[in-house]
Formats: C-alpha cells, structure tokens, sequence
C-alpha cells in the first residue's frame, strides 16, 4: 500500500498534468468545435481505453524489468525521473508555441471513438511519459508491482479524461479563450513545466537519500 505522503504527491502532479492544455485537451477539443459534444466525449472515451493500453503495457514491461533486477528497476526509475525533467523543460520552452484549433471534419460516432483510440494507442510519446511517471510512485517492498503500476495508471488516466469531458462540455466558451488567452496558456503551461521539473528533482534526490 502506498503511502499517504507518496500518493498525495502522485495525485497533485497527476492532476496539474491533467488540466494543462497539451495535445490530449486540443485533440478533443478540436472535434468538438468539428462535431459538437458528442464528438467530443466520444474522443475523450476514446483516449481513455487507448490510454489504458498504455498503462497495462507499461506495467507489464516494468513487472518483467523488476523482476529481472532490482537494479535495473531502479535504473529505470532514474532514467524516468530525467525524462520528467527534460518533459518540463521542453514545456516551458514550447510555451509561446501557437494553438490549432482549426476544425476538422465530423466523423460518425463509431469512427470518432475509434480514431480517438488510435490516437492515443499509437502516440509513443504516451507510453514513454506512463514508463517515467508511474514509476517513481512505485514501491516494490508494499505489494504488487503490476497492481500498484495499474492503480495510479487508472487514476492518472480517469483524470486526463474528466479534463477532456470537462473541455467537450465547455467547448464553445473554451474554444474562444483559448484562441485569445495565449498569456493563460503560457502560465498553465509554466506551471506544469516546473511540476514536472520538481518532481524529477524531488524523486531522483529522494532515491538518493533511501
């Protein structure tokens, strides 16, 4: 079981990353601006079930690679936390980048919901992010490795997706800020940035210090 400490910090940086604009909130919001609401919710949906091909993946690969040393696992946790923090950087470089949210074409529902699976299923920046986040809130010695890994994938996952459903009730009025508001933007995407930095910091100097 995890600590109340450890999952306290898993949930603030989860949900920080989570309401940050980033790739996920535009796709959806694009395809509801191009096919209303229940375009929408049926691409957040979508990227729900592909994201959690992710995480089961992941947790599988982490389960093997912990099991074959303890030392590699840590290894990959260093490696992960170095990730987290050049993640931050390059979203604190990239936040002066300009949005597209031109409007795409409405698919039918079937094919919305597919093609937000494929999206999130085939985008290895998905999987490489569970493979660097999940782990540093992995504790080997307080149970199961693969439910741990699983459990905070869930809970990562299900936020992403309420932000998602939130941008596709909220579309129209998100739409028109998010066109106009860049300084917003930019402070969201600061502020996730460092996030991401100090959790990096935080968890690589707390590996140090065990």
């Amino acid at each position: 079981m995890m600590q109340m400490h450890s999952f306290g910090l898993f949930l603030a940086a989860a949900l920080v990353l989570a309401i940050t604009p980033g790739p996920g909130i535009f796709y959806v919001l694009t395809r509801t601006l191009a096919g209303g609401r229940r375009d929408g919710i049926l691409s957040a949906g979508g990227t729900l079930l592909g994201g959690m091909v992710h995480v089961f993946a992941a947790a599988l690969g982490v389960s093997a690679i912990l099991a074959a040393s303890a030392l590699a696992f840590a290894v990959v946790k260093y490696a992960g936390a170095g990730y987290l923090v050049y993640l931050g950087i390059r979203m604190i470089r990239s936040r002066a980048l300009s949005l597209d949210l031109t409007k795409s074409s409405p698919l039918k529902a079937a094919g919305t919901f597919r093609q937000g699976i494929a999206t999130e299923v085939l985008n290895p920046k998905t999987a490489l992010f569970f493979l660097s986040f999940i782990p540093q809130f992995i504790h080997p010695e307080r149970g199961h490795v693969f439910a741990q890994f699983v459990t905070l994938g869930l809970i990562s996952v299900t936020l992403n997706t309420s932000a998602d459903i939130g941008v596709a009730f909220l579309a129209g009025t998100l739409g028109g800020k998010l066109k106009q508001s860049t300084r917003l933007i930019r402070r969201q995407r600061l502020v996730s940035g460092l996030a991401m930095i100090g959790l990096g910091v935080y968890v690589a100097a707390a590996g140090d210090a065990k």
